[in-house]
């Protein structure tokens, strides 16, 4: 935690003590062209019902994934108070200037939300924002459920997944929870880039993480913002935050144990893919073919899987340049 810092400037309109159900915004003092005394509103829900525990529930940290806000303005809109025990705090859009831009990365600073923790009180936009959930919102939380999709450049297989850490009794926790959310596939997820995550941050806390990708493409279908609806009150009912029983569908495990799962292009060009997402391929396997599009009649470089497994996500929209993730194969475990 920041500890020593300034005091946050971004400012509640609602009263995260009070029983009830309330609608309003994160305030966060903004100077621009337009506006000399303007500011950033990044709306929130607060549904509380006397004493019990708190979930945080989080979409909108990459501006272009659509699955987690359109399950929090839902639930925000038709959540009552007599449906809880405890707490749930709504953040549909948590890097609201780039959810507006439908963006990744924010507008204002270009910041990415998910590499900018734990923020600073005097940094950038998006440092603030983060600083916010480091500082106030995250201490409050029992559980945090972070919706991810892949944007406008992966697609994926629509899975929950928790990370493996050393606390044993927290993993399992939040194993729970992914069980218990219901997606199609439930993954042991391993991050390649974890520096400054809101993953870890709220890990680093002892809080019960839980995270997905539903999809991706710049869009959200009839099936994955579905996953997102009954997945969220599956997840708050296993809390013991709302009543009733949970409605999970089978799932498939699968781990990613290392950084074999991951292909990357070293080439620019238009991407062909061979196999497509659910596929089993093994390792070897040509799994996509990279054309160089400067002229005609050129042989296509070959993208080969590292490891044997399930195609779980892949890149998006057709053109691919060095470094980017072209391919993700996971492996299929026992639950």
């Amino acid at each position: 935690m920041n500890l020593g810092l300034k005091p946050s400037p971004i400012a509640a309109t609602v009263d995260f003590d009070a029983d009830g159900v309330q609608h309003g915004f994160l305030r966060l003092p903004y100077s621009r062209d337009d506006a000399a005394w303007g500011s950033v509103m990044i709306p929130v829900t607060v549904v509380k019902n006397g004493q019990g525990p708190t979930a945080l529930l989080t979409g909108g940290n990459h501006g272009d994934e659509y699955e987690g806000p359109i399950a929090l303005y839902e639930l925000a809109r038709s959540l009552t108070a007599d449906q809880v025990s405890g707490r749930v705090i709504i953040v549909p859009a948590m890097n609201q200037p780039a959810f507006a831009a439908g963006t990744r990365t924010s507008p204002i600073d270009r910041g990415n939300m998910n590499r900018s923790f734990p923020g600073r009180p005097d940094g950038t936009v998006t440092e603030k924002i983060a600083d916010y959930f480091q500082r106030v919102l995250l201490p409050m939380a029992d559980v945090v459920l972070d919706f991810h999709s892949g944007g406008k450049t992966l697609d994926f297989l629509p899975f929950c997944a928790a990370h493996i850490l050393p606390a044993k009794e927290q993993e399992a926790r939040a194993f729970d929870l992914v069980r218990a959310f219901g997606a199609p596939y439930s993954v042991r997820m391993l991050e390649i880039d974890a520096v400054g995550m809101y993953d870890t941050a709220a890990e680093e806390m002892g809080k019960v993480f839980v995270t997905t990708e539903l999809g991706g493409g710049g869009t959200a279908s009839a099936r994955t913002a579905g996953i997102a609806l009954q997945g969220t009150r599956n997840l708050l009912i296993a809390a013991g935050i709302l009543a009733g029983k949970v409605e999970a569908a089978p799932t498939q495990w699968l781990d990613m144990p290392d950084g074999d799962c991951f292909t990357f292009s070293e080439d620019a060009g238009l991407i062909r893919f061979c196999a497509d997402l659910g596929d089993a391929v093994t390792a070897g396997q040509t799994i996509a073919l990279i054309y160089p599009t400067g002229r005609t009649g050129l042989e296509p470089v070959a993208l080969t899987a590292r490891k044997t497994g399930l195609f779980t996500a892949r890149h998006f929209p057709g053109l691919v340049k060095p470094g980017d993730c072209v391919a993700v194969i996971a492996v299929q475990i026992a639950d």
